[in-house]
């Protein structure tokens, strides 16, 4: 059987809902509580990139510390963005979910069917 991990937050419905869909299709996760165990630098940079998305869409723009470190300003760098998120894990928007047919940021929960082993 193939690895699933997810970047996991309990308090999170949409984190929740991804892992009730991983477990239902009979897989068991490597769950990563990265508030309590976050990544290092390499790791979030290499898991980012890896969902092929622009840095912004995963950054938690709702948590309160996006506005209060100014990450809103469009003019803030991306190395400036990934200090912050190692800084305050609470920015990284989740839950994001890795399979060997990708990674994906599974907003809709429901996004992860679509990279689970077949």
């Amino acid at each position: 059987m193939q690895a699933v991990t997810i970047w996991h937050n309990a308090r999170c419905s949409n984190s929740r809902g991804a892992l009730e869909l991983i477990r239902d299709a009979g897989f068991e996760p490597r769950v990563i509580d990265y508030i309590n165990d976050p990544p290092d630098r390499a790791t979030l940079v290499a898991t980012l990139a890896a969902t092929g998305m622009p840095l912004r869409d995963l950054m938690r723009a709702k948590e309160p510390s996006y506005t209060e470190l100014g990450l809103d300003d469009p003019g803030i760098s991306d190395a400036a963005l990934i200090e912050a998120m190692l800084l305050r894990p609470a920015l990284i928007n989740l839950p994001i979910v890795i399979t060997g047919r990708g990674t994906r940021l599974c907003r809709p929960p429901e996004q992860v069917l679509e990279i689970l082993p077949a």
